[in-house]
C-alpha cells in the first residue's frame, strides 16, 4: 500500500510589518484609545525610562 503525505501548506503571514502600530491605528481610527491622562504608566516612571532612551545595554 502507498501512503500519501500531504503537506498542509503553513498559513501566509499579513503583508503588515508592525502589528503594534496596525493595533494602535485601529484603537485610533474606532475611538477607543486611552487619553494621556488615563495612562497607566506612573509619571516617575515614565521619566526613569526616558533617561535611559539612547543608551546602550553594554
Amino acid at each position: 500500500m502507498a501512503t500519501s503525505t500531504s503537506k498542509k501548506a503553513a498559513p501566509k503571514k499579513s503583508a503588515e510589518k508592525n502589528s503594534l502600530v496596525k493595533n494602535i491605528n485601529a484603537k485610533k481610527k474606532a475611538g477607543t484609545s486611552k487619553p494621556k491622562s488615563k495612562s497607566t504608566v506612573s509619571k516617575k516612571s515614565y521619566n526613569e525610562m526616558e533617561g535611559n532612551w539612547g543608551k546602550d545595554k553594554k
